[in-house]
């Protein structure tokens, strides 16, 4: 645009230069000076034509430029809305998603992934107890004061700490539920006051592992405690970890590779406790899923393969219809 500008400036700056030069040269005759004039001032607008054409070229490309700049700002953003419909149409409408799997099958990977790409979190019964007895709600105050006792929180105040919770702002578009319902009779009660609340379970997707793969996967897990997430020694090891001579992890190099925290490893993540694990998980999930499987809920995947292939699958699952 400035160049545009400069050539019309120089090109009004050579007429009047011109029509000036004409005027100087005056003869004894008017008429004389007249027509002069008149053929002097016409060759300089003759010779200014192609300078005044090149101006408005320059103007119109700048334009030009402007508009192809918009138009590509434009298509940018359809596209971005674009795949923000895609991925609602995907996956949506609210997802109140009940992710199962034994021990060691990779919820702890898979979980939060399905968190950020749905944007939707994942609701731990222990923290949402810990957080409800921390704010003295009515429901934390019941649980607080029966762990004080010494017994187990019931199933009534386990539901009523996840309804406080899902009606909160982030839970708008759907949840997780991860650890709960562990019985039959909390899957009903889940059930009932979904439908109060006006919604239901819409997906079960179930992390299968053959149990004798489980215990190499349990034996090197890695937690990190605050996050929850998972590394494994062999499959997924942190960024820090260092080996000793006999080729086991060093635990004080096991760190997070977000925040550089400690990593802990579960008390019950040992061979002996696997076997009790993987038979409390058989007898009380089979139940569960034989409850949801008439409301074509329920997927299953194949988690005994690399990560990738179960993240496809767990994509599949994740979407409407996915089974």
């Amino acid at each position: 645009m400035m160049l545009s500008h400069t050539i019309v400036r120089t090109t009004t700056r050579r007429i009047i230069s011109t029509a000036s030069s004409c005027s100087s040269r005056r003869s004894a005759s008017s008429s004389s000076v007249a027509q002069v004039f008149k053929k002097q001032g016409e060759d300089a607008r003759r010779a200014a034509l192609p300078l005044l054409a090149v101006a408005a070229l320059g103007g119109f490309a700048v334009t030009v430029g402007r508009q192809e700049e918009s138009a590509k700002c434009i298509a940018q953003t359809d596209s971005a809305a674009q795949a923000v419909e895609q991925k609602f149409a995907t996956y949506w409408p609210r997802n109140i998603m009940i992710l199962f799997g034994p021990p060691g099958a990779g919820k702890g990977t898979h979980s939060p992934k399905i968190e950020g790409l749905l944007g939707i979190p994942q609701l731990s019964t222990g923290d949402m107890l810990r957080a409800a007895v921390a704010a003295k709600t009515e429901v934390g105050l019941k649980a607080a004061a029966v762990m004080k006792a010494g017994g187990l929180v019931s199933d009534d105040i386990v539901i009523g700490i996840i309804r406080d919770r899902i009606r909160e702002p982030d839970c708008k578009f759907g949840f997780i539920l991860d650890g709960f319902p562990r019985t039959l009779a909390q899957a009903q009660a889940l059930d009932k006051m979904l439908a109060e609340e006006g919604a239901c379970v819409t997906k079960v997707v179930e992390l299968q592992v053959p149990d004798e793969v489980l215990e190499e996967r349990i034996c090197g897990r890695w937690i990190h405690k605050n996050s929850g997430r998972s590394y494994h020694v062999k499959y997924a090891p942190p960024k820090s970890m260092k080996k000793d001579a006999k080729g086991n992890p060093i635990p004080e190099s096991m760190k997070d590779d977000e925040t550089g925290e400690a990593l802990m490893q579960r008390p019950d993540d040992t061979s002996a406790a696997l076997v009790k694990r993987l038979q409390s998980y058989h007898g009380e999930t089979v139940p569960i899923l034989n409850h949801y499987k008439p409301h074509g809920v329920v997927s299953e995947v194949n988690a005994n393969q690399n990560m990738d292939s179960v993240w496809n699958e767990v994509l599949g699952a994740l979407k409407r219809g996915g089974n």
